[in-house]
């Protein structure tokens, strides 16, 4: 009994104690209204030896039409798991110089030091904003905005570009459709050959925000440009973005890096190592989709077969998901489940007989029309 009243005694006290810790000068904190400081960590397993780099190349701040401060960038691609990020404000287009003064240095100066605190790679970019068509532009690598990228009322819309493109800026069109309304806005116009054929055009926006241009997966794949995937998110991302569900994420771009610097980010974008994803979905040339889910899913050999009434052996297999990424398989030939739905970080056990059926990952675009075929092997 005694021994029991001692034990409540420092329940009490230690409970005391703590509550004490917490009020200081009468004050207590209310640490459970707190938000953890922690990183959300995207897992992608390395591809080709090659590391999986998340990223978003298209955001705004305040210093043209975006909601919030450039910190606030870094502050969000840390809490969400990216590690490299630029911020592409409108040179042209700043509603709020009455209260920000003009400058499309000092977004890149404010965040460049958040940014090296939490490990982020920031790539120095703007958004060269011209009428629709030819429409907007973003330049990525570029140097002082104000020896090269002023723009003059008078200038044209290809001298606008090419002073991004004589820095050697990697550039890539933006959301080419977003106005459907509006003639010529989604289609390969002579100003898009013209900056083509005098290699001022490296890349397009397959993905942007919560839009999948189609026709442009298309360009990319049969001019062998690079596709990219962005949020272009004006407000803060949590008001954009449901990330609620595991499997959904906000649209970036996937580059496989040799490393996280900004040359290593280069020359994957320049070598067009990249897939977009947005949502559950992933949008890329073929090579480099199919690349990026062998690498996340695996089928472990068989831990059990029986015979079914036909006579015929079936297999017991573990089809295994290594990533983060989320990927909805149709059969279109051979034996075995109709459908396999392979969620983040999971596994399902599916029964067959030996073979290879042949799966279509829904959930994959390797053109407007066209999804990832993929052999499954079932030996």
């Amino acid at each position: 009994m005694k021994k029991t009243i001692f034990t409540l005694f420092l329940a009490s006290f230690f409970a005391f104690v703590s509550q004490a810790q917490q009020i200081n000068n009468g004050v207590m904190n209310l640490n459970e209204f707190s938000r953890p400081n922690k990183r959300s960590n995207i897992v992608i397993p390395d591809v080709n030896g090659f590391k999986v780099l998340k990223c978003d190349f298209h955001m705004h701040t305040v210093f043209s039409d975006g909601d919030v401060w450039p910190t606030v960038r870094v502050q969000e691609a840390w809490r969400e798991g990216l590690d490299a990020i630029a911020i592409t404000d409108h040179m042209e287009y700043t509603p709020k110089k009455d209260d920000i003064t003009p400058n499309n240095n000092r977004p890149y100066e404010i965040a460049k030091p958040s940014a090296q605190r939490q490990g982020i790679t920031l790539v120095k970019g703007t958004e060269v904003t011209r009428q629709t068509p030819p429409g907007h532009f973003n330049a990525l690598f570029i140097g002082d905005t104000d020896d090269y990228l002023t723009v003059n009322t008078n200038e044209t819309d290809r001298e606008a570009v090419m002073k991004a493109e004589a820095q050697n800026a990697f550039i890539f069109w933006n959301h080419p459709g977003w106005q459907p309304g509006i003639a010529g806005s989604y289609e390969w116009l002579p100003f898009i050959e013209d900056l083509y054929k005098n290699k001022a055009l490296d890349g397009i926006e397959v993905v942007n925000g919560t839009g999948f241009h189609m026709k442009a997966l298309d360009w990319c794949i049969d001019k062998n440009l690079t596709v990219m995937g962005s949020t272009d998110v004006h407000n803060l991302i949590s008001l954009s973005y449901d990330n609620s569900r595991d499997y959904v994420h906000r649209t970036m771009t996937l580059v496989l890096v040799r490393d996280n610097t900004p040359e290593s980010v280069r020359e994957a974008l320049d070598a067009r190592r990249t897939v977009a994803w947005a949502s559950k979905y992933l949008m890329g040339k073929e090579e480099n989709v199919r690349s990026l889910f062998n690498a996340c899913v695996e089928v472990l050999p068989s831990h059990h077969s029986e015979t079914n009434r036909e006579g015929k052996t079936i297999k017991y297999y573990q089809i295994r998901n290594n990533s983060d990424l989320y990927f909805e398989m149709e059969r279109t030939a051979g034996n075995g489940p109709g459908r396999i739905v392979l969620y983040p970080q999971s596994s399902q056990v599916i029964a067959a007989e030996s073979g290879q059926p042949v799966y279509s990952v829904v959930t994959t675009y390797v053109r407007s029309d066209k999804h990832l075929s993929v052999n499954l092997l079932l030996p």
